[in-house]
């Protein structure tokens, strides 16, 4: 158009111009790449993308796979885990349980009726129980800090009760007399402590949760017995004849420690443990006997705590 100043756009492609790459001339047009020093051709990034999406179907180095990983499942504390057991194996051992259970206190009622000043504290550990057990309530703020402070798993605070009957088997088995002084390490309900007392001993008991001393105490203290709050890795142990705890519970980092502080009492001291024996140095005597517990036989052991090596080896012996 006359006297107008127009600028037309047109399709056809700019010719490329020749560059050089690293030194090394390319010619627009040329097959190939340009070579690199070392003889090898030089891909491009857009070159490696669409061979690693047609042929590897891999991502290249340095690339990561843009889908979202597969979710895993949520992952349950260890405290909170449930036993796995098949319903029917479940229900028959607590079938079992409950008719040993029902067994086992009506032999501890009729050993106690001649013996009120003992019979008084059962029946308020009972009657305790069926109000609240505090191994029931899992998500407390108390439970938490107790297994917190300790390192423990619940599961560690799990184990059955130990009859009255049985405790006054294995303690008359150790020796127990009214010389002695009876700690239980775990204590719980304190059944282990009233066989003591049974026997004439002093008893001390050992528990974690400080709401379950509380609730305790009153019941136990007429009877002779002290209940304190705190880690049994912790308790004193030096006036201590003979030593109580469960151990089939325990893991094997609580056992070490157990272990580690067992090792400050007096030399000569006797140590009970349920189900296995502590091996380790300085304890001598691996004698067991069968005993009955709330969950069934069970093996109860008998050692004594003597520092140094040992000369022999232990003779086991049951019975």
């Amino acid at each position: 158009m006359p006297g107008c100043l127009c600028t037309v756009r047109t399709n056809t492609p700019r010719k490329p111009e020749p560059f050089e790459f690293k030194g090394i001339a390319w010619r627009p047009g040329a097959k190939g790449s340009p070579a690199r020093p070392d003889g090898r051709q030089a891909r491009s990034r857009q070159t490696r993308g669409i061979a690693w999406g047609r042929e590897s179907g891999k991502p290249p180095r340095g690339m990561t796979d843009p889908s979202p990983p597969p979710e895993l499942p949520p992952r349950r504390a260890d405290a909170e885990d449930p036993f796995e057991m098949p319903f029917l194996e479940r229900l028959s051992l607590q079938l079992q349980g409950i008719v040993i259970a029902v067994v086992l206190r009506v032999t501890d009622l009729l050993l106690l009726l001649p013996r009120p000043r003992l019979l008084k504290p059962y029946l308020g550990l009972w009657w305790q129980r069926i109000l609240r057990t505090p191994y029931s309530a899992r998500r407390t703020f108390e439970m938490a800090r107790a297994l917190q402070t300790t390192g423990q798993s619940f599961r560690e605070l799990m184990y059955g009760e130990t009859p009255l009957v049985t405790a006054l088997a294995f303690l008359k088995k150790a020796g127990v007399g009214r010389s002695s002084r009876v700690v239980d390490l775990g204590a719980g309900r304190g059944r282990v402590l009233l066989a003591a007392r049974w026997w004439g001993a002093s008893a001390h008991g050992v528990e974690l949760l400080a709401d379950h001393v509380a609730r305790v105490t009153p019941w136990l203290g007429p009877a002779g017995i002290t209940f304190t709050v705190g880690d049994m890795t912790r308790e004193p142990l030096a006036d201590a004849t003979h030593i109580f705890c469960n151990w089939v519970a325990f893991t094997p980092e609580t056992k070490a420690r157990l272990v580690a502080h067992l090792r400050t009492c007096t030399p000569g001291t006797r140590i009970i443990t349920v189900t296995r024996p502590i091996q380790a140095e300085g304890f001598h005597g691996h004698t067991s006997h069968w005993m009955l517990f709330t969950w069934g036989f069970e093996k109860v052991w008998l050692q004594e705590y003597r520092p140094g090596p040992l000369t022999t080896p232990p003779v086991q012996r049951q019975s």
